[in-house]
Protein backbone atom coordinates (compact mmCIF):
# COMPACT_ATOMS: atom_id res chain seq x y z
CA UNK A 1 0.00 0.00 0.00
CA UNK A 2 1.01 3.03 -0.97
CA UNK A 3 1.60 6.17 1.79
CA UNK A 4 -0.23 9.36 0.18
CA UNK A 5 2.65 12.51 0.30
CA UNK A 6 2.70 14.47 2.55
CA UNK A 7 3.37 18.50 1.44
CA UNK A 8 5.95 20.26 2.80
CA UNK A 9 5.19 23.74 4.92
CA UNK A 10 5.62 26.97 2.49
CA UNK A 11 7.45 28.05 5.54
CA UNK A 12 9.14 27.42 8.59
CA UNK A 13 9.41 30.04 11.64
CA UNK A 14 11.79 29.60 14.33
CA UNK A 15 10.69 31.42 17.56
CA UNK A 16 14.16 31.97 20.10
CA UNK A 17 12.83 30.90 23.24
CA UNK A 18 15.95 31.45 25.36
CA UNK A 19 15.54 32.59 28.46
CA UNK A 20 18.14 33.78 30.99
CA UNK A 21 17.98 33.39 34.56
CA UNK A 22 16.91 36.36 37.14
CA UNK A 23 20.60 38.37 36.98
CA UNK A 24 22.23 37.25 34.27
CA UNK A 25 23.93 40.39 32.20
CA UNK A 26 22.94 38.89 29.04
CA UNK A 27 19.89 40.01 27.45
CA UNK A 28 17.55 37.20 26.28
CA UNK A 29 14.61 36.80 23.84
CA UNK A 30 12.05 35.96 26.58
CA UNK A 31 11.64 38.30 29.46
CA UNK A 32 8.67 39.34 31.49
CA UNK A 33 7.17 41.44 28.85
CA UNK A 34 8.27 38.92 26.01
CA UNK A 35 6.79 35.72 27.35
CA UNK A 36 3.59 35.28 25.69
CA UNK A 37 5.37 36.28 22.30
CA UNK A 38 5.32 32.36 20.93
CA UNK A 39 1.69 31.88 21.64
CA UNK A 40 1.15 35.20 20.34
CA UNK A 41 2.63 34.11 16.95
CA UNK A 42 1.07 30.94 16.94
CA UNK A 43 -2.43 32.16 17.44
CA UNK A 44 -1.92 34.60 15.07
CA UNK A 45 -1.09 32.09 12.47
CA UNK A 46 -3.96 30.16 13.43
CA UNK A 47 -6.60 32.95 13.35
CA UNK A 48 -5.42 33.68 9.53
CA UNK A 49 -5.41 30.09 8.27
CA UNK A 50 -1.87 29.87 8.00
CA UNK A 51 -0.85 27.12 10.46
CA UNK A 52 0.36 24.09 7.79
CA UNK A 53 1.48 25.91 5.23
CA UNK A 54 3.09 27.63 7.96
CA UNK A 55 5.22 25.21 10.90
CA UNK A 56 6.24 27.18 13.46
CA UNK A 57 9.03 26.00 15.67
CA UNK A 58 10.01 27.07 19.46
CA UNK A 59 13.75 27.05 19.55
CA UNK A 60 16.84 27.37 21.85
CA UNK A 61 19.06 30.47 21.00
CA UNK A 62 19.37 31.62 17.77
CA UNK A 63 22.95 33.51 18.62
CA UNK A 64 21.59 37.11 18.19
CA UNK A 65 20.33 37.69 22.09
CA UNK A 66 21.39 41.40 21.76
CA UNK A 67 18.86 42.20 19.12
CA UNK A 68 15.96 40.08 20.72
CA UNK A 69 13.23 39.06 20.75
CA UNK A 70 14.36 37.18 17.11
CA UNK A 71 12.71 34.80 14.47
CA UNK A 72 14.30 32.97 12.12
CA UNK A 73 11.76 32.76 8.32
CA UNK A 74 12.99 30.12 6.30
CA UNK A 75 10.77 29.61 3.01
CA UNK A 76 12.02 27.14 -0.01
CA UNK A 77 15.06 29.89 -1.06
CA UNK A 78 15.48 32.14 1.69
CA UNK A 79 16.44 32.74 4.94
CA UNK A 80 15.44 36.19 6.97
CA UNK A 81 16.44 36.90 10.40
CA UNK A 82 13.65 39.15 12.09
CA UNK A 83 14.90 41.32 15.28
CA UNK A 84 13.14 43.59 18.25
CA UNK A 85 10.23 41.99 18.08
CA UNK A 86 6.76 42.71 18.85
CA UNK A 87 3.11 41.55 18.50
CA UNK A 88 2.48 44.58 16.10
CA UNK A 89 5.94 43.43 13.97
CA UNK A 90 4.56 39.83 13.81
CA UNK A 91 1.32 41.32 12.91
CA UNK A 92 3.12 42.93 10.16
CA UNK A 93 5.47 40.17 9.40
CA UNK A 94 2.74 37.62 8.78
CA UNK A 95 0.34 39.67 6.63
CA UNK A 96 3.38 41.55 4.19
CA UNK A 97 5.91 38.57 4.63
CA UNK A 98 4.12 35.20 4.86
CA UNK A 99 1.07 36.04 3.15
CA UNK A 100 1.89 38.60 0.80
CA UNK A 101 5.80 37.35 0.29
CA UNK A 102 7.58 40.60 1.00
CA UNK A 103 9.86 40.29 3.70
CA UNK A 104 9.41 43.39 5.57
CA UNK A 105 12.98 44.80 5.37
CA UNK A 106 12.43 47.51 8.47
CA UNK A 107 12.03 44.77 11.03
CA UNK A 108 15.03 42.52 9.47
CA UNK A 109 18.30 41.80 11.49
CA UNK A 110 20.89 44.81 10.55
CA UNK A 111 23.39 43.28 7.66
CA UNK A 112 26.55 43.55 10.22
CA UNK A 113 24.52 41.18 12.65
CA UNK A 114 23.47 38.53 9.96
CA UNK A 115 26.50 37.82 6.81
CA UNK A 116 26.24 35.49 4.36
CA UNK A 117 26.61 31.60 5.84
CA UNK A 118 29.29 30.65 7.30
CA UNK A 119 31.42 27.65 5.01
CA UNK A 120 31.56 24.13 6.05
CA UNK A 121 35.14 23.25 5.38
Amino acid sequence: MQMPQLPQPTYYIFKCEQSSPPGMPKPSCVNGETQGMFNYLGMSLMQKGLMGPVQLIRTSCLGRCQQGPVMLVVGQNERFMYSNLTNEKIDRIIDEHIKGGNPVTEYLIPEQFWGEPMAIK
